[in-house]
Order: structure tokens, then C-alpha cells, then sequence
């Protein structure tokens, strides 16, 4: 197992993607509604879709690997809450791309009118579904102290369960730096 965690690296890339395909969806949606672009304009709202997919469900699976390492830092419900979350996040996401790409080939306009609505609702709720795995991680980072389990005192458990621990370690190490000026 690697010292450096790999999903954090992952996990932003999708959450990005999740806040901007919204606006992008409304935009694309309204411009081939008033035949201002082609419908296959859309599929570059299907591809952006198809990277966050990719990229959740890529994060999932790092998530997942190092979940054990993790296991010693953090309370196991909050764990098991973003897990649950992330899990939510990527089946929405799939479902909204499902959508998209039904929009991408409809030929009907009607058909394609509904299917880029629903797909504009769909990002909207993807976006909604990372805010909340975003929150939830976040809480895992700052208010358990998740990233200690890759720091120095990383298998000391009663260092790595009190988040002040590490701080106080880092101002001793300061403080011993200007020490020596």
C-alpha cells in the first residue's frame, strides 16, 4: 500500500464536475430548445457526465482500499455514512447519464425536449448528492483527523483519535525550528 493516499487526489474531480454540469446542462438544454445549436451539442454535456461517472466511481474504489487505514482514525458510523453517500452519488450519477444519453439519441423533438429537462433536474440532483459526500468527507478530514493516518505518528491510535495531538506536534516542531535560528 502506498504512503500517499490515492483517493483524495480522485475525489475532486467529480465533485467539481457535479456543480458545473448543471449550469452547462441548463445552457445546452435552452440553446437547442431555441435551435441555437444542433442537438448533438449535447454531447458534450454526455461526455463531461461520462468523466464524473468515471471519476466517482474510481474514487469509490480508492475510498474503499483505503478504508482500513483510515479504520483507525476515524469513528466507524462517519465512515460508513460517506461511504453510503459516495455510494448514492455515483448510482444518481449513472441514472442522470443514463438520461443524458437517451437525449443524445432521441430524434423526436419532444422526446428530446423531456429527456434534456429531466437531465438538467438529474445534474441538479447529482450536484446536491456531492455536496452532501463532499460534507461528509470533509468532516472525516477536519473534524476526525482521517489524514493523520498517513502522517508520521500514523499507528500510534491514541495520537491518531485526538486531532489536538497532531496540531500540538506540529507547534512543538515550530516552536524547536525557531529554536534553533
Amino acid at each position: 500500500m502506498t504512503s500517499t493516499p490515492l483517493h483524495p487526489a480522485l475525489v475532486h474531480l467529480p465533485l467539481g464536475l457535479a456543480f458545473i454540469i448543471p449550469l452547462l446542462a441548463i445552457g445546452f438544454a435552452w440553446a437547442i430548445w431555441t435551435e441555437r445549436i444542433r442537438a448533438r451539442g449535447w454531447l458534450l454535456v454526455v461526455l463531461l457526465q461520462v468523466v464524473l461517472v468515471g471519476g466517482g466511481i474510481l474514487a469509490v474504489n480508492t475510498g474503499e482500499r483505503e478504508e482500513d487505514r483510515v479504520e483507525s482514525t476515524v469513528p466507524k458510523q462517519a465512515l460508513k455514512e460517506h461511504e453510503s453517500f459516495a455510494t448514492q452519488f455515483v448510482w444518481l450519477s449513472g441514472i442522470t447519464l443514463a438520461v443524458m444519453l437517451g437525449a443524445a439519441v432521441s430524434r423526436r423533438p419532444s422526446v428530446l425536449k423531456a429527456a434534456t429537462a429531466a437531465a438538467v433536474i438529474g445534474s441538479f440532483l447529482v450536484a446536491g448528492a456531492a455536496l452532501r459526500v463532499g460534507h461528509a468527507g470533509g468532516q472525516l478530514v477536519y473534524t476526525y483527523n482521517a489524514g493523520a493516518a498517513y502522517g508520521a505518528n500514523a499507528g500510534n491510535k491514541d495520537t491518531l483519535m485526538d486531532p489536538r495531538s497532531t496540531q500540538m506536534s506540529h507547534m512543538n516542531a515550530s516552536a524547536e525550528h525557531h529554536d534553533d535560528d
